[in-house]
């Protein structure tokens, strides 16, 4: 998800601090990884691949809120937003290991450059796959401890800098609640409810993905608790619409836009609005052997595809995730939140919203 708030920021000014705060963040890791070893270093310098190049959405949240909300101290707020883009990262190369993907933005991820390195070397598959996903493990590991160190390094009042912590750590406590629901929901024969699925979606994606980096940035600025309350009931619902759009591209999305297999939701079997509305269906016995096999081909994929399509699922998924977008904006009418912040913030979701209609 790209968003588009650029115009609200402050040129590229506010996210080249953050791209500096990381670089600082990365040069400092791997002058401590080679005093310990050059293998270690080769973990660091992988994680850092894998966080180049996103779309940096969340410190984009962070940024905005906090520049919008009369923010001056920019500095301070780029190591805040920084800590957000390595928490994301954490999680996306968590995901990997958890969705069993060895490619992340159409190159191999974390876990994928080791494994190839393993099969270079004469590893045989399995033992190549292992050290893929023990790396992906480890290199996730060590960007969570990042998102933490960059927060603990602000140098805000204790009382403010606590707060600033309980944001990150319930992102993290939330988005892990979300992937365990995530999870058992693959696993079992029956198929949750729509209400599940957005419980999960609130759980994954919205707490720390909108709800967290706008919340931090309105905090740091001193933002009223309205406006804080505000954006936080808007970030909830953001996400959920985030989340499901998200699902639609996981099932439909080609494979340059995504870097990732357009099936692979498919193949893992993830429980989706799209799932959850096909089931119900009489088409449902048709597609419902082939969700979820390892073993999933191109034929299989696009066969459930078109399935999911003509019972009408696709257009409800759609549907769901407008109607949550419409509503998470309704939470940002109060005369409270800056008039620029509210243009933004509505532009960026229905711009998601678009792009996924339009794959």
């Amino acid at each position: 998800m790209t968003l588009d708030v650029d115009h609200a920021l402050n040129g590229n000014t506010d996210l080249e601090l953050v791209e500096d705060a990381l670089q600082r963040f990365f040069d400092e890791a791997k002058l401590r990884a080679v005093s310990v070893n050059a293998t270690y270093l080769g973990l660091w310098e992988a994680l850092e691949r894998a966080t180049a190049g996103g779309k940096r959405s969340r410190p984009r949240l962070v940024m905005l809120a906090y520049r919008q909300l009369g923010g001056t101290d920019f500095c301070s707020a780029a190591g805040l937003a920084a800590s957000y883009e390595l928490l994301h990262s954490a999680l996306l190369i968590h995901d990997d290991v958890v969705d069993r993907d060895f490619v992340r933005r159409g190159i191999p991820n974390v876990s994928g450059h080791y494994r190839n390195r393993a099969l270079r070397t004469g590893a045989p598959p399995v033992a190549a796959e292992h050290a893929g996903v023990s790396a992906g493990v480890l290199a996730g590991d060590l960007a969570l401890s990042g998102a933490y160190r960059l927060l603990r390094s602000m140098e805000v009042p204790v009382a403010l800098l606590r707060r600033l912590n309980d944001i990150l750590d319930d992102a993290i406590f939330s988005s892990v609640g979300g992937e365990v629901l995530d999870i058992e929901f693959s696993r079992t024969a029956v198929m949750p409810s729509i209400e599940d699925i957005t419980k999960t979606a609130h759980q994954k994606t919205s707490v720390y993905s909108f709800e967290a980096p706008l919340q931090a940035g309105a905090v740091l600025a001193a933002a009223p608790e309205p406006v804080v309350t505000a954006l936080t009931s808007f970030g909830r619902y953001a996400g959920i619409a985030y989340q499901l759009a998200d699902d639609v591209r996981g099932a439909f999305g080609k494979e340059s836009l995504t870097g990732k297999t357009s099936w692979g939701d498919l193949r893992e079997g993830k429980r989706t609005a799209l799932l959850s509305y096909a089931a119900a269906r009489p088409e449902w016995g048709r597609i419902a052997p082939l969700i979820g096999s390892p073993d999933m081909t191109a034929a299989d994929a696009h066969y459930v595809q078109s399935v999911l399509v003509s019972c009408g699922a696709k257009d409800y998924a759609i549907n769901l995730a407008s109607e949550n977008a419409h509503l998470a904006v309704t939470h940002l009418a109060s005369d409270s939140v800056p008039d620029a912040l509210r243009r933004s913030l509505k532009h960026m979701l229905f711009s998601a919203i678009c792009d996924m209609e339009a794959r």
